[in-house]
């Protein structure tokens, strides 16, 4: 075990970094990489790997998607930055028609190993076209691994297994949380499908994702100061995403709040109410916390109407402790 202190972009870097220097085919492709990156996640690697390595593109995600889909296809694995998953939108096309679809349609002979980065979330007074949460409509695409890491360890350990993946990754990193500091053991493997216990408890069982699991394990703290045990479960991965972890922990706690930032309209928290309600006896019912169906404001207090917070996320434990069963 080798245990360092960096921040979510350092170690997303870092990964990247390592497996550069480990395989020749990994390269990386996208707008401003030659000057680091918007949030610097590649800073100081053209001058080591060079440009043809850490490629600068033209704005086109459209093109840039296309470029590298027809490189994964012939043998090297292209890291593909969307800069933001907002602008990524331009290249669904390519994504979910091609991409995707490439190792299916050619009967296995071919695939597409790629990494796609879309930085995705709220970030302060960026507006309705910066701030958006599409997690769920790639995780509803077959041939698409969706990885949504919320800590600079899984943002380490899940981008070296995103590359050493032979299937496309959409890799969803929240762009408020780049400076975010921890402890990262790079000896620590990445597995898809596998959630981590973020906090245990037998009380209520709250999942999340990204961001919102940072949210929800404050939320568990919270709670316990006001003796509620919280089970707090980070998805990490929403395709494939644990279901067995999740269905373990209700069937213990009883009590099950979803919280994500997206949309709750058609967001993944309906897939995971619906997967544990079909397998386990609730003592309440189950708890979404999401966005309202809105486009997000530039205004500050505006955008905070549409943010799940801490608090939300223990309010409604507390509640679901008060409630008579279902």
């Amino acid at each position: 075990m080798l245990m360092v202190v960096m921040s979510y972009a350092e170690a997303a870097k870092l990964a990247v970094a390592e497996a550069m220097r480990d395989d020749p085919r990994v390269w990386c492709v996208g707008e401003d990489l030659g000057r680091g990156g918007v949030f610097k996640q590649y800073a100081g690697l053209r001058e080591e790997f060079g440009p043809d390595r850490i490629s600068d593109a033209p704005i086109s995600e459209a093109a840039i998607m296309g470029a590298a889909f027809g490189a994964a296809m012939v043998g090297t694995r292209p890291i593909v930055e969307m800069r933001f998953a907002d602008f990524a939108l331009c290249a669904t096309d390519e994504l979910i028609n091609q991409v995707a679809k490439a190792r299916f349609m050619f009967g296995g002979q071919s695939r597409a190993p790629m990494v796609i980065r879309k930085p995705m979330g709220m970030w302060r007074s960026s507006a309705a076209q910066h701030s958006q949460s599409l997690e769920a409509w790639y995780a509803h695409i077959p041939g698409l691994v969706v990885v949504c890491p919320s800590t600079p360890q899984d943002n380490y350990s899940m981008m070296k297994a995103a590359i050493a993946c032979d299937d496309p990754v959409v890799y969803l990193e929240h762009k408020n949380i780049w400076a975010l500091e921890g402890e990262v053991d790079t000896t620590a493997p990445g597995d898809f499908g596998k959630a981590r216990v973020r906090r245990s408890g037998r009380d209520v069982t709250i999942v999340s994702w990204s961001d919102c699991a940072n949210l929800a394990e404050s939320a568990g703290a919270v709670l316990a100061e006001r003796g509620i045990a919280a089970e707090v479960i980070d998805l990490v991965s929403l395709w494939p995403w644990d279901k067995r972890a999740v269905i373990e922990s209700v069937r213990k706690t009883g009590r099950l709040i979803v919280a994500h930032e997206a949309v709750s309209v058609g967001g993944f928290g309906a897939e995971v109410v619906a997967s544990v309600a079909q397998d386990v006896a609730m003592k309440v019912r189950p708890r979404r916390l999401g966005a309202p169906r809105s486009l997000v404001a530039y205004a500050p207090n505006l955008e905070d109407q549409l943010r799940v917070t801490e608090e939300m996320i223990a309010q409604a434990a507390e509640e679901m402790m008060e409630a008579k069963a279902a």
